[in-house]
């Protein structure tokens, strides 16, 4: 297993570079993994695997009953829908299958509600029901007043995005692919294949696949294509206390707007409640911070919404930056005369298209030319559950009984032990900082925000890492030994 975060990259050739560790270049990492003849290094800007979108949406499993019918997104969501509720099934990423009401505030929304239904159908989604305004209140007695009526999508969930990005990245990794954190690519050129200057160094590959989110126009460009235009959508959302859970039972939408799918009310599979986003169209794609406005305008929707969660506590607040292209569709073409495939526009529902997305992408690299070669199915994996709806470590006696660091709990808002963040810090992708860890296990996630377990947590944290950072020094001579790590 290869995970570099620092020094020059190794001199080898890649049959095929995926740029950007979210949770799609993670799942097409995955997919080209299983073709073992294939040398594929997987890099990422940024310190960790998921630290753009992928960390920061809703964290909801999409039917697809609401995409633009006979779009590539539409089919790669539902497609990717029943692949990810199967993936996350066999490796442990919780999901909650809670479904969704659509909400009619007004006499327009009401008359919409049958045209979404209509629309969920062409979309290949059958299960939408209409609701009396007597039926949603007997579903949600929480809900604001006025509610006029309501449709009703059971098979929307919520999922874990964390667990499931670190998923996909673990199983490639395990499978041969080579990931380079910190590594940004600044410039590309072309000739029979291409050479990528980055941060870290040069690095060559055959084929280059574009997943870099919000910056995959940038490097389009660098291709000398302006297909798109990424404009960064920003999304501040509110994350409510756990007490908060018992107000809502289902995911509560918005009729959508062009905008988006709006202002929600949604659980977690973490016991939180989140409130939001709002959609706010930038410049800068670095513009993560929330503001009072965005929060308050929250507030006001969702005192509509769910009075009562404006009398909860809130745990925390995030923005996270959607890649707007202006086009109610994924952004993915193939240039098979420079072996080149674009991944760009993936908004939200990314995470549900995620392994769908992957198996499109990898036959786009064959119609470039790529041959693959023989399939081998990656070693099974489990995830360590971060979900509420499952039992958790610390509520489990017999590995209590073998492992008694599980029973020793460190954060105690969010429950997790000694034992879990052993394991963290351990595992073939290890965090590289506090925030790392914390998407990892939840530790410093909850109503304290670190204020009690902070200082435990930042000793085992630094701990590993000056470990860690001897085990890399000691791999760093090897690899000059050898010739800078060349061979598998």
């Amino acid at each position: 297993m290869t995970v570099t975060a620092q020094g020059p990259l190794p001199a080898e050739p890649y049959d095929v570079a995926v740029v950007g560790a979210g949770v799609v270049g993670c799942a097409i990492a995955r997919e080209l993994a299983r073709h073992p003849d294939l040398r594929i290094a997987l890099l990422e800007a940024q310190d960790d695997v998921g630290q753009g979108t992928s960390k920061a949406n809703t964290a909801i499993l999409h039917t697809g009953f609401d995409a633009a019918p006979g779009t590539l997104e539409a089919r790669l969501v539902r497609e990717g829908y029943a692949r990810l509720g199967a993936y996350a099934a066999e490796t442990g990423i919780p999901v909650e299958r809670v479904g969704a009401l659509l909400v009619a505030w007004d006499e327009e929304q009401r008359a919409a509600l049958p045209r979404l239904a209509g629309k969920a159908e062409r979309n290949g989604y059958d299960a939408t029901r209409l609701l009396s305004a007597d039926e949603v209140y007997a579903r949600e007695p929480h809900l604001g007043p006025g509610a006029l009526g309501a449709l009703h999508v059971p098979g929307e969930s919520i999922i874990c995005p964390w667990t499931t990005t670190l998923a996909y990245a673990t199983q490639a990794v395990r499978a041969g692919v080579r990931l380079h954190l910190n590594t940004t690519v600044k410039e590309v050129s072309w000739g029979g294949g291409h050479e990528l200057r980055t941060s870290r160094g040069s690095l060559r590959a055959r084929r280059l696949v574009n997943a870099a989110g919000l910056h995959a126009d940038t490097l389009d460009r660098l291709l000398g294509h302006e297909d798109f235009t990424v404009t960064p959508r920003r999304g501040q959302l509110l994350v409510h206390d756990k007490l908060a859970r018992p107000l809502v039972r289902h995911i509560l939408l918005p009729v959508p707007t062009a905008l988006g799918k709006g202002v929600l009310v949604a659980p977690t599979v973490y016991g939180n409640v989140l409130l939001g986003p709002t959609a706010e169209d930038l410049d800068d794609k670095r513009a993560t911070c929330s503001t009072a406005d965005g929060l308050a305008a929250l507030r006001d929707q969702g005192r509509r919404i769910l009075p009562g969660l404006l009398d909860e506590e809130v745990t925390a607040v995030y923005a996270g930056l959607r890649a707007a292209t202006g086009r109610e569709d994924y952004r993915i073409a193939a240039h098979p005369e420079q072996g080149y495939v674009t991944v760009g526009g993936i908004r939200s529902t990314g995470l549900t298209a995620s392994l769908a997305i992957a198996a499109h992408v990898t036959g786009l690299l064959v119609d470039t030319g790529l041959d693959l070669g023989p399939v081998r199915e990656p070693a099974p994996l489990t995830m360590p559950n971060l979900g509420e709806a499952f039992p958790r470590p610390y509520q489990r006696p017999e590995l209590i009984a073998a492992d008694p660091e599980y029973g020793t709990l460190v954060c105690h808002c969010e429950r997790v032990s000694r034992g879990e963040i052993r394991d963290a810090l351990a595992s073939p992708i290890p965090p590289r900082s506090l925030e790392g860890l914390r998407r990892r296990t939840r530790a410093r996630a909850g109503r304290c925000q670190g204020f009690y377990c902070g200082a435990a947590v930042r000793e085992l944290f630094e701990r590993a890492q000056g470990g860690r950072a001897q085990g890399e020094a000691a791999q760093g001579e090897t690899a000059r030994a050898r010739g800078c790590g060349r061979g598998r």
